[in-house]
């Protein structure tokens, strides 16, 4: 018998941007396998966390992902799903409201962050008191005049791929001190689940830093400095086979009119973002175009080059918002127009 380490991960009540948060489960197993098959529900306080009263605080872990802790020695990350008592998802729970259940959406989320100072509460390469040099050198940048936060950077990419996600890449931002790292999975929830765990261990391996995250879309306000976004790319089986231009710009109209209805879900503050300047288009209108960083989707150039076959890029989505809602939205109104 072997002591296992389960780190049951779930999303708390807070509006209008939820926070993750943990406990670990200690139980003893033989020949432990690492599937949910093994794992039971668990419970938590929700009064604690926004999502119950006083009186009648239990809630819920469901747990839905298990991915291998790759600091921990028998440890294992649960991602969960927050349920009432009776077995019906919580308000709270994004994941539940995705109507993808034969995985034909495939998303890749490209997720900015900065990484900032316990100390200054500035991002990395921030002098107090004023401001490093202007954008232009640290997108993609080498060397330690233009890139910070690599060591923390490399170290979780390492611990991603080392705990079985689909992890794709890592590369400095246009600000000082911001990063994206981009996931691909297939299947929305799973999408979900990794971008969740993937945050999950940044935000866990800040503590040794001295760092944090911020996911802010305009953590510096309205100045010069880009914010943070979390492009959507996403594709079904229309997408990736049709081979028709009609096709594609039926579907990027029909985000049109849910404009509002996308933005509700994309991330609080991401007015201060979606400005028209720094690769966005403004929260106030809706375009499409091709190889187009300034429209609200983008299609690539390569999906036209491959004969409109592939898939489409949502520029608005925001550093900090839930990826389950983000894909259950776009699925809706990918549907609605097929």
């Amino acid at each position: 018998m072997a002591k296992i380490k389960l780190e049951y991960i779930w999303l708390d009540g807070y509006e209008p941007t939820q926070n993750l948060r943990s406990k670990t489960k200690v139980e003893e197993h033989e020949n432990f396998k690492g599937t949910l098959e093994e794992l039971g529900n668990w419970s938590f306080d929700g009064s604690s966390t926004k999502q119950a009263e006083g009186g009648s605080s239990d809630c819920l872990l469901v747990p839905v992902a298990i991915y291998p802790d790759p600091t921990r020695i028998n440890g294992y990350l649960v991602m969960s799903e927050v349920m009432y008592a009776d077995g019906t998802p919580h308000p709270s729970n994004g994941r539940a409201t995705i109507d993808d259940d034969n995985d034909d959406f495939w998303f890749g989320f490209e997720q900015e962050y900065f990484i900032m100072d316990t100390k200054t509460l500035l991002p990395l390469g921030f002098p107090v008191g004023g401001y490093p040099a202007p954008q232009g050198m640290y997108y993609c940048s080498v060397g330690g005049k233009n890139t910070h936060g690599r060591k923390l950077v490399e170290e979780h990419a390492d611990l991603c791929i080392a705990a079985g996600i689909n992890f794709e890449g890592i590369n400095q931002e246009v600000a000082c001190g911001q990063w994206e790292f981009q996931l691909f999975a297939k299947g929305a929830k799973k999408a979900g689940d990794e971008i969740w765990i993937a945050r999950y261990l940044l935000d866990r391996l800040t503590e040794k830093y001295g760092y944090y995250i911020e996911y802010h879309p305009k953590p510096l306000g309205d100045t010069d400095w880009n914010g943070s976004g979390m492009h959507a790319n996403f594709s079904n089986e229309v997408l990736r086979t049709c081979g028709d231009q009609a096709t594609y710009e039926r579907i990027c109209e029909a985000f049109r009119p849910v404009t509002a209805e996308h933005i509700a879900v994309y991330g609080a503050y991401n007015d201060l973002r979606l400005t028209g300047k720094h690769e966005t288009a403004s929260i106030h209108d809706f375009s499409y175009g091709i190889s187009d960083r300034g429209a609200s989707i983008r299609i690539p150039l390569i999906t036209v080059q491959k004969g409109w076959k592939g898939w489409l890029e949502d520029r608005r989505p925001a550093s900090n918002g839930d990826p389950y809602k983000i894909a259950a939205r776009i699925i809706t109104t990918v549907k609605s127009a097929l």
